[in-house]
């Protein structure tokens, strides 16, 4: 059973500057480890609670371009998985802080909603026999996903997909994980605001197995005021394969919600283990669907730092922990 439940775009022109050590909280705590030693810009990676570090599969700061291309990102997580800003490239790259200490943002935006072009700003990557530095998801217990977002524009943007102006798209991309078989799209884990009979609500979304349902859980309150216009939130989703059981959190604190879908979607209630698939994740999606940059979908007027994607269900304290460190003002 459930354990959770409860009560236009514009571009941006980006160049490139330090970063300060994120602010510490209380407690000892490291960086980050880097693989190839210190970036160009000379930033210093974001400050993780050392339990997590062991499970953070991918973190992207948008402060480490890769040496040489500018238009992707590095992974400052254990995976070493680089990301490509599409379209917008080292342009995607903002002043902004969503946190003290914090230095860049990811700007993502779309770019011509009368257009239906593949011009959308977002970031990610796709490769349809999956990517086998995101292993640490194929055949996993759990997911988290988090970061920090702020709406920086008109959302859900309009479908660029159909003729009529008026229509709009029925969700906004935030990031996650593709599953294994995904064109591009579909996840095993997800951040979004979707459509929940008829009203725009955040979400977890999740699917255990490749080929099956996937399950929606809904934060209760009005995502307009969970996500106001211009301000830095930090979110997190919770993923258990084990049990089908998910959890949202914003600013450290979990929010009421409920499941939309009835019955047993995960196919956990039967007898043994439960995991997610045996396959490698497609890639990962950030700010729309589609990274390979084939088709646009459900793009996010918004900006994002410090997006991290880890192979384990995180408790209530580890994610109010988390958030308290980032936004410690301390030294």
């Amino acid at each position: 059973m459930p354990k959770h439940s409860g009560s236009g775009a514009a571009r941006v022109v980006a160049a490139v500057a330090a970063l300060a050590l994120t602010a510490l909280a209380a407690g000892p705590v490291q960086a980050v480890q880097e693989p190839e030693g210190p970036a160009a810009t000379g930033r210093g990676a974001p400050r993780v609670l050392p339990a997590l570090l062991p499970d953070l599969v991918a973190l992207y700061d948008f402060g480490h371009p890769v040496r040489g291309n500018p238009a992707l990102e590095r992974d400052l997580g254990r995976s070493g998985t680089e990301i490509a800003l599409v379209n917008g490239g080292a342009a995607m790259r903002v002043p902004d802080r969503a946190f003290p200490g914090a230095g860049r943002a990811l700007q993502t935006a779309q770019v011509s909603p009368a257009n239906a072009g593949n011009d959308d700003w977002k970031a990610g990557l796709h490769s349809p026999g999956g990517v086998p530095s995101l292993g640490a998801f194929n055949g996993a217990k759990a997911a988290t996903v988090m970061g920090w977002f702020k709406v920086t524009g008109d959302n859900p943007a309009p479908d660029s997909q159909t003729a009529d102006p008026d229509d709009r798209y029925g969700a906004v991309g935030l990031a996650g994980v593709l599953a294994g078989n995904s064109d591009g799209h579909g996840v095993r884990a997800l951040l979004e605001l979707i459509e929940v009979d008829g009203e725009l609500r955040l979400v977890a979304l999740g699917r255990r197995l490749d080929e099956g349902a996937s399950q929606t859980f809904a934060a209760a309150g009005d995502w307009r005021r969970l996500l106001p216009p211009d301000e830095w939130v930090f979110l997190a989703a919770t993923f258990d394969y084990t049990d089908g059981t998910m959890a949202l959190f914003r600013n450290g604190e979990r929010l009421d919600g409920f499941y939309t879908v009835p019955g047993d979607p995960w196919q956990v209630s039967g007898p043994g283990e439960h995991r997610a698939s045996p396959t490698d994740p497609a890639g990962i999606k950030i700010g729309g669907s589609f990274p390979q940059n084939t088709l646009e979908r459900n793009p996010c007027n918004c900006r994002m730092d410090s997006l991290m994607f880890l192979d384990r269900e995180l408790t209530d304290r580890q994610v109010r922990a988390q958030y308290r460190l980032m936004v410690s003002n301390r030294p």
